[in-house]
């Protein structure tokens, strides 16, 4: 679209990437009975972008890649089903991912209720 503002096409981005993990993690938690199954999730967000995020000033923090709460090498434990899901695990998940997404809805009504001030419409 042209035209189009970066800062609103990387709001719809990471909304996008919100809905396919909210998806995948409720999939996850929905097969947490079935023998066999082994949870997924999305890349994080930041593989998605073309050229990843990049570090600006030289204080900015490079992340782990990991999600809130989620331990390095940390080693799902099987049922004798053979299932790997932890729901503890899953809905940490499900809440930080419904936490990015209020973030970046509200950051959108930001960047809107902005646009509408430049413009003398606010």
């Amino acid at each position: 679209m042209e035209g189009e503002i970066g800062l609103f096409r990387l709001a719809e981005q990471r909304l996008d990437w919100v809905d396919r993990r909210q998806r995948l993690l409720a999939h996850n938690v929905a097969n947490a009975n079935t023998p066999g199954f082994q949870p997924r999730d999305v890349a994080p967000f930041a593989a998605a972008l073309p050229g990843g995020l990049a570090a600006t000033a030289p204080l900015h923090l490079q992340g782990t890649g990991r999600a809130a709460g989620e331990r390095a090498g940390a080693v799902a434990e099987r049922s004798p089903s053979g299932n790997t899901v932890s729901l503890e695990a899953e809905l940490a998940r499900v809440a930080d991912t419904a936490s990015t997404q209020e973030l970046v809805l509200n950051l959108h009504r930001k960047y809107q209720g902005m646009m509408r001030l430049a413009l003398g419409r606010g």
